[in-house]
């Protein structure tokens, strides 16, 4: 879809806002209501121009022609889709069939087509239709979810998050939604509990 990279500002209705890189672009796009119920940020997507704005963010030098609120509608669909089947890979359970035919189906539609820039014409359209954008999305979404081996898709250690993150890592050791939230109050309780430790031992003594 031409980004930069993944991630994107979580706005909770209740606290600060932080940065979340939740490993792959059809997870930020799931994240965008939530991901299923998770406490991450509030519906962003209210219009269809909070969804060309949001696209456009991550379509690089392409412009989002109108978007009509059948694309919003389809848009909720492709993200519930999404968001159901990263949810139940990180809870190792079956995913519903429906909602791989969903992705299926938005995925076989034309995508966003690759360009090497420094030419000196314009290939193709100028602006990107929304189906191309959500196309994208879902074959991104079926390039995380197809990947065996490790587990890449899992829940953040945080016993309170648990939000979901694809870990692209070399090490695929990521543990946390953000190092700067959940693994630094990781880090903060385990200092107080051997510094709890050591008074426990010293008076011991």
């Amino acid at each position: 879809m031409g980004y930069v990279s993944t991630g994107q500002l979580m706005r909770p209705e209740h606290g600060t806002a932080w940065f979340f890189d939740a490993g792959a672009e059809s997870l930020d796009f799931a994240y965008t209501g939530g991901l299923a119920g998770d406490a991450g940020q509030p519906e962003l997507l209210h219009t269809p121009g909070d969804l060309a704005a949001w696209l456009a963010e991550r379509a690089g030098d392409a412009g989002i022609g109108e978007v009509p609120d059948r694309d919003l509608a389809d848009a909720r669909l492709l993200r519930g889709a999404i968001a159901r089947l990263y949810v139940a890979r990180a809870d190792d359970v079956g995913p519903d069939p429906d909602d791989i035919d969903t992705v299926n189906l938005f995925a076989a539609t034309p995508d966003v087509p690759p360009s090497l820039g420094g030419g000196r014409r314009q290939a193709g359209a100028q602006r990107l239709r929304v189906g191309q954008l959500l196309s994208s999305l879902a074959r991104d979404a079926i390039r995380v979810l197809s990947q065996r081996g490790e587990k890449r898709v899992r829940r953040c250690a945080a016993a309170d998050c648990r939000l979901v993150f694809h870990d692209e890592s070399r090490t695929g050791n990521r543990r946390w939604c953000a190092m700067e939230r959940c693994g630094n109050r990781a880090k903060v309780r385990a200092h107080r509990e051997r510094a709890a430790m050591r008074r426990v031992q010293q008076r011991g003594l």
